[in-house]
């Protein structure tokens, strides 16, 4: 009688949670409403069978339950029960599995107007890229992977030189403009997937596969792989921001495109020397940096990663949270590069100076600090070299105060928390890993190491 009453009750309160719980969809942004009836079509045939198998398995715990007297009858087989389970069952399965076969024939045949879009996926990125004036995406290959290439387009065709490149985890679409997405992988299993837009699909190393859609609302909507990938999985988070379609035209022509890229920033350190003069009163006459003046080492440090540095403190995105004291201090120093070219040009100086490694400051051991670094490698370096194709800055040759400071920082919402700070977000994430003083200690040490 007890478990009866207990049936009941379960689907009694399962219902009532389904009907009141606040974890429902997101509300739809694109074209694929159809995509949410086959889910509610699946909710409510599994729901009704859910409250029917349980009911009657309550009913049948109450009318067949022990009586001393009552002995049971036992019948092996009966033809005519199964026959029934068996169409019943059939047809439920084919009323759940139609509507979504329907769906997905629509899902990976896309509309012959589609624009085009390429997204590739590594651990823990997104690279995205448009084909240029040309209108076609060039071709592609691993074996063309590398540090200036990370998605591996081919230098060599003509169609590939004015494709436009997105080196960041933040994608922008034109509104009412169906795109069919190229999807492929560099290194493992992952999938791409825009809830908002009711979209998935994995990205498997060695094959491209495909699906479209049509963004119908303007905003700013999450990346996801759902796809377990590795360590950092959950860190692998992008945006894609609808715009209208002039501002996604004026967004776009402002990416590099695959041509530009391969050279890196181009700067005059002549040019750059004169303009370095103001940073060397704290970071030294050689880059060498000064822990008095809270200034990091930054001579051997990655280009890209200084040009980005100096861009976020410029535009806000970096050193303007109020108890950021260092940061506000850099971005006023920023504020001294009157445009792009400075800034090339102070990054292309800052490349030729040297200076030697610094001593440690901190204690932590460095045995106990290697595992810890195993997920930093995957985008620093196994050598904490930095890597252009993670857009990941060098760790080797900082000093360990300053990379806990910056690790503190975005453990506490000083950097990193921008909405337009996608990376920072990532090492945040990642940041809030490192669960007490002493494993950041042991990792800085590790990393003094290399």
């Amino acid at each position: 009688m007890k478990l009866a009453i207990a049936l009941v009750i379960l689907v009694a309160l399962s219902l009532v949670f389904h009907f009141i719980s606040p974890w429902w969809l997101t509300p739809i942004a694109s074209n694929w409403g159809s995509i949410d009836d086959t889910i509610e079509i699946t909710f409510w045939i599994t729901g009704a069978v859910f409250v029917a198998v349980n009911l009657f398995l309550a009913y049948v715990v109450f009318r067949y339950r022990f009586q001393k007297n009552r002995r049971a009858h036992y019948e092996p087989e009966n033809k005519k029960l199964e026959v029934w389970l068996t169409v019943i069952t059939a047809t439920g399965v084919c009323l759940m599995l139609a509507p979504g076969l329907v769906v997905w024939a629509k899902f990976v045949n896309p509309p012959t107007d589609a624009a085009e879009l390429e997204v590739v996926a590594q651990q823990w990125q997104w690279g995205f890229r448009f084909p240029g004036e040309d209108q076609t995406l060039g071709k592609s290959d691993v074996r063309f992977i590398s540090v200036t290439n990370p998605l591996g387009i081919d230098p060599k065709d003509p169609f590939a030189q004015d494709d436009i490149i997105i080196d960041n985890n933040e994608l922008h679409l034109p509104i009412n403009q169906a795109v069919k997405v190229w999807i492929r992988s560099k290194d493992v299993l992952h999938n791409f997937a825009v809830p908002q837009f009711r979209v998935k699909m994995d990205a498997v190393p060695g094959l491209v596969s495909s699906l479209w859609f049509t963004p119908e609302k303007i905003g700013r909507f999450d990346i996801l792989c759902m796809e377990l990938c590795g360590i950092a999985h959950h860190t692998m988070r992008g945006f894609v921001v609808v715009d209208s379609e002039t501002d996604f035209q004026q967004w776009l022509s402002q990416q590099p495109t695959f041509a530009s890229t391969q050279g890196g920033p181009v700067g005059d350190a002549v040019a750059g020397e004169s303009l370095y003069a103001l940073c060397s009163s704290c970071h030294g006459p050689r880059g060498e940096g000064n822990q008095a003046l809270n200034a990091p080492r930054i001579s051997g440090q990655s280009p890209h990663y200084l040009k980005r540095q100096l861009v976020y403190y410029k535009a806000g995105i970096r050193g303007r949270h109020p108890e950021d004291t260092y940061g506000q201090q850099m971005a006023a120093m920023a504020e001294t590069l009157p445009d792009e070219t400075a800034i090339n040009d102070v990054v292309a100086y800052i490349q030729t100076l040297s200076s030697s490694t610094p001593a440690a400051t901190l204690t932590g051991h460095r045995d106990k600090g290697q595992p810890l670094f195993v997920s930093c490698a995957a985008c620093h370096g196994a050598q904490g070299q930095g890597r252009f194709s993670t857009s990941a800055p060098r760790l080797a040759g900082l000093q360990d105060w300053y990379l806990k400071r910056q690790l503190v920082n975005y453990q506490t919402g000083l950097r990193g928390a921008h909405a337009a700070d996608n990376f920072g977000k990532q090492m945040t994430l990642m940041a809030n890993m490192l669960s007490d003083e002493e494993s950041m200690n042991n990792l800085l040490a590790y990393i003094q190491s290399l």
